[in-house]
């Protein structure tokens, strides 16, 4: 899995206490097994230390078949009423026989740049 974050500044008001950004996921295939992603779990945690979870099917209205080596890219995002932030979290894939896998997010940062006052 493979994570990178953007800080979108058109798309946050700070004078409003509103910060906004993107993340773009890639989830990978290294197992011998066909597998389906069906739901998500995040855990947004805001400057002020405010948890939030979010828990969906899918991820941006998909649940992926990814065969052995195939991989999956999606881009979502994710306000917080702080500049800093972080999100961490994981998915639920089932196999074919459908049996359930875990596979776990992990901890990434949400950093606003500084801005001078």
């Amino acid at each position: 899995m493979r994570v990178a974050v953007n800080f979108l500044p058109e798309q946050s008001q700070p004078d409003a206490g509103k910060w906004f950004w993107v993340y773009h996921i890639r989830l990978e295939n290294g197992s011998h097994e066909t597998i389906q992603l069906r739901t998500r779990h995040w855990r947004i945690t805001d400057g002020r230390g405010m948890v939030s979870h979010v828990d969906g099917e899918g991820v941006v209205g998909e649940q992926p078949v990814l065969r052995p080596g195939a991989s999956h890219d999606y881009v979502s995002g994710c306000p917080l009423a702080t500049p800093h932030g972080s999100m961490e979290g994981f998915y639920t894939f089932h196999r074919e026989d459908g049996t359930p896998l875990e596979v776990r997010i992990p901890f990434f940062p949400l950093a606003a740049p500084a801005t001078a006052d």
